[in-house]
């Protein structure tokens, strides 16, 4: 599809206002800074978003607030069929809001309509989430008395997203959170404004069918008018945001200071473990994509590859080989297989780290360096790196977000968990193995301490039907499937005394005689 077309049918203008209550008549007519989104592509913008301002925000606020009262008394089977529809307008513009976030962040059109994808896989979940909201039952020890437990809405759920997955994680959270009840204010990365603005139009005759204005809302503006005020803001109970690790800790004390909760996702650090007995084959293919899909900007991305000396020299040769047929190029252009990096930044990010693994003791093997590709000068493209380091190298032991992938070599299988472990992040984790006991190994609480350990799968690529997060600077928290959805609901515990008595738990006798 042409620009314009992706554009007229996403509903997108030359100038877009930054800040709705959903549905058609929705958006506020902000008077914040002039944001323009710039793709990474060629370095042109492509539209102009009109930020909202703190008036803006506390607009919203007040809609949502109101907005909330009245939708959690709608049944959550009603709310799945709300959801089931928003899923049936994703299908309808999957081809153009998939293009959109390949033109706006970056990644390959594949990429960019799997994401979409995943938004309508996440919908048709929370549809059926939408009958399984289940509490417990519990045995009371107190004669002729009933325990259970039950779930309840929790409020406005505070959704601040990143420029790499701009659309999807939108919609683990926020129509998860939709069935479960709450309203959803969405704050999304200032580098891809424009799919934000998407979402708002694509799901706008869903608001207005059922008259739900206020309960998927949108905020595009700076720290200071709106991100802060969120952190801050006691009418969000919960504030889920995919970030950095140093954004992640600051949102943890502000909200953890109000005594609010939060849903982090943040760094990760990824590894596969290939052992000597490993079908190569398969873990070259997983590693290629892991390491170079999104040209390495996935929280998931394959950063360190621990293999097993025996077979390191047969795996880097062959790995090299693979890279030197990666098309690098426009990402619209079906052939290419990795596009550009997201802004200068992330280009002078990716350099600053190779030199430094370089002076850490690192050996360049393959890559690095930047491309500057015809008709495409202005974008943001780079060769992706295969570097020869050690686990304990400062550099090896951050995230830098693009295509570097460490070379870590090992000589037992004991040695390869604890390099593999001795990292600050803990998102994905893989080996590739046909041994029965380094399986098992890597999936015990012996293996990864990571919040998700594949076997003969890359790092990259998680399914919805799992929760999805990790642990130590990764953040801890779990989104998407499983029982995710309990974090955006309220436990309550319940005990009813059918009978005549009133006795106490633990056996507790508080007698008064009367007289």
């Amino acid at each position: 599809m042409e620009k314009s077309k992706v554009l007229d049918s996403l509903g997108i203008q030359d100038v877009n206002f930054g800040a709705t209550t959903g549905g058609s008549n929705g958006w506020i007519q902000t008077k914040g800074k002039e944001l323009v989104s710039t793709s990474p592509i060629d370095g042109q913008p492509i539209a102009r978003v009109i930020m909202a301002d703190r008036r803006a925000y506390d607009s919203v606020m007040e809609k949502a607030t109101a907005a909330f009262a009245s939708f959690r008394m709608m049944p959550a089977p009603k709310r799945g069929e709300i959801i089931r529809e928003i899923a049936d307008v994703l299908r309808e513009k999957k081809e153009a809001l998939g293009t959109l976030v390949a033109m706006e962040a970056g990644k390959i059109k594949a990429e960019g309509l799997g994401e979409v994808q995943e938004m309508i896989d996440i919908a048709d979940f929370a549809v059926g989430l939408s009958r399984q909201l289940y509490g417990l039952t519990m045995h009371s020890e107190r004669p002729m008395h009933r325990m259970y437990e039950q779930w309840h809405p929790l409020g406005i759920v505070g959704v601040i997203t990143a420029f790499n997955f701009p659309v999807a994680v939108w919609s683990w959270n926020a129509l998860v959170a939709g069935v479960c009840g709450d309203a959803v204010l969405f704050k999304p990365s200032s580098k891809t404004p424009l799919t934000a603005v998407a979402i708002q139009n694509i799901i706008a005759p869903v608001v207005d069918k059922y008259g739900i204005e206020g309960i998927f809302n949108l905020v595009i503006g700076s720290r200071e008018d709106v991100g802060e005020p969120m952190l801050h803001d006691k009418r969000i109970p919960l504030i889920s945001a995919t970030g950095s690790t140093a954004m992640g800790k600051h949102v943890g004390e502000v909200v953890g200071g109000r005594l609010g909760r939060t849903l982090l996702e943040l760094g990760g650090n990824n590894a596969i473990i290939v052992t000597e007995d490993a079908d190569m084959d398969m873990a070259i293919r997983a590693t290629l994509f892991g390491a170079v899909g999104t040209a390495g900007q996935r929280c998931t991305s394959t950063r360190r590859i621990i293999v097993h000396s025996s077979v390191k020299e047969k795996f880097v040769n062959a790995l090299v080989n693979a890279y030197k047929q990666v098309k690098i190029g426009n990402p619209l252009d079906e052939s290419t297989l990795m596009g550009p990096l997201i802004d200068g930044r992330a280009v002078s990010d990716m350099e600053n780290a190779l030199a430094a693994v370089q002076e850490q003791g690192g050996k360049i093997l393959y890559g690095g360096g930047t491309l500057t590709l015809e008709g495409l000068e202005d974008g943001f493209y780079v060769k992706p790196a295969i570097v020869e380091a050690e686990n304990q190298y400062p550099v090896v032991q951050e995230e830098t977000f693009a295509p570097i992938l460490y070379i870590i070599e090992y000589d037992t299988y004991d040695q390869a968990l604890a390099f593999h472990n001795n990292v600050p992040q803990g998102l994905s984790s893989a080996v590739f193995t046909s041994s029965v006991h380094y399986q098992e190994t890597f999936l015990s609480h012996m293996g990864s301490d990571c919040g998700i350990a594949n076997v003969n799968i890359g790092t990259s690529g998680a399914e919805i039907g799992g929760a999805f997060g990790g642990e130590k600077e990764t953040g801890g928290g779990r989104e998407s499937g499983s029982d995710a959805w309990k974090i955006y609901m309220r436990r309550q515990t319940n005990t009813i005394n059918w009978g005549r008595d009133l006795p106490l738990a633990q056996g507790i006798e508080f007698n008064i005689s009367g007289e």
